[in-house]
């Protein structure tokens, strides 16, 4: 795969995303599925060997990851990493100082506020980055994994989960015959995730994907879940108030979609990758590195 020019990045709003992320509905909202999520990347990595004394959490929102990684990594040093300050500040450890504790292998999570596509960590400091449902809102994932590789040490792990193109289907259909706008993300499909990180410079990616289906006793429930999952952040998303007589539409689109037991469904396709940092192929200059081995 080629990687996309810039001109075809996805048309995400990351203003309105941080707005999303920041407001009370999504701050006190059920985190559910991110620590589901979370426990099978675990489950993932149970033969994966690395040496682990720094790890990054990108996207770590409220720090939900942070014992699971504890668990996992033992005494490394876990620092979080969030573009959104307010649920940054929810999440466990100190801010002051995050990076210098952090490179200094400080015990207890440090917290920086940054965007993860532009990290403010020097060249191969972390041994393992950890991304759990975050990478799909970047506008450029194929800018954001050359950044964590440049960040990951030679042998390093990266690890990260994200939502692929069959999640939320039922909103697209539901919508879509009264709204021709996009109200569900391009979701990046999983076998461009493995190009991506080859390119990147990762070596032997494991990439794979489930699918899980929640349901729910109403169409409210259900939209309470899609609103603290981020709600819509499109560029092209609809503003202002719709309406008591939109929402009665969208209401009654779903009511066919009703299953067996009279209960809507919403389906998440799970996407879970993980690769080792390879060896530099080319120098800080462009120039490409030939190694040779002696043979006798």
């Amino acid at each position: 795969m080629s990687p996309p020019d810039d001109a075809e990045r996805l048309p995400i709003d990351s203003s309105r995303m941080r707005r999303n992320f920041a407001s009370p509905r999504v701050l006190d909202g059920d985190d559910f599925l991110a620590r589901e999520v979370g426990r099978r990347m675990i489950e993932r990595l149970t033969t994966v060997r690395v040496d682990a004394h720094r790890v990054l959490d990108l996207g770590c929102g409220a720090g939900g990851d942070f014992a699971l990684l504890k668990e996992r990594f033992g005494a490394a040093a876990i620092c979080g990493v969030d573009a959104v300050l307010p649920r940054l500040l929810r999440a466990p450890g100190e801010r002051a100082g995050g990076i210098a504790r952090f490179l200094r292998r400080a015990q207890g999570p440090v917290r920086v506020n940054a965007d993860f596509g532009a990290l403010p960590f020097a060249a191969q400091s972390a041994d393992v980055l950890w991304s759990n449902l975050a990478l799909h809102w970047s506008t450029a994932p194929h800018r954001v994994l050359p950044e964590w590789s440049r960040v990951t040490r030679v042998g390093g792990l990266v690890a990260f989960s994200a939502f692929g193109p069959d999640t939320l289907q039922e909103v697209s259909a539901a919508m879509g015959p009264h709204d021709a706008r996009r109200h569900v993300m391009p979701f990046t499909d999983m076998h461009d995730y493995g190009d991506m990180l080859v390119a990147s410079g990762y070596t032997t990616p494991v990439v794979d994907m489930e699918r899980l289906t929640l349901t729910y006793s109403s169409v409210a429930a259900l939209w309470r879940d899609v609103r603290a999952l981020g709600g819509n952040a499109m560029i092209d998303r609809a503003h202002g108030l719709r309406g008591r007589a939109y929402g009665a539409r969208v209401a009654a689109a779903f009511e066919p979609m009703r299953d067996a037991d009279g209960r809507f469904r919403l389906t998440f396709e799970l996407i879970f990758a993980h690769a080792w940092k390879g060896e530099p192929r080319t120098t800080s200059s462009g120039e490409t590195i030939v190694r040779l081995q002696r043979t006798r």
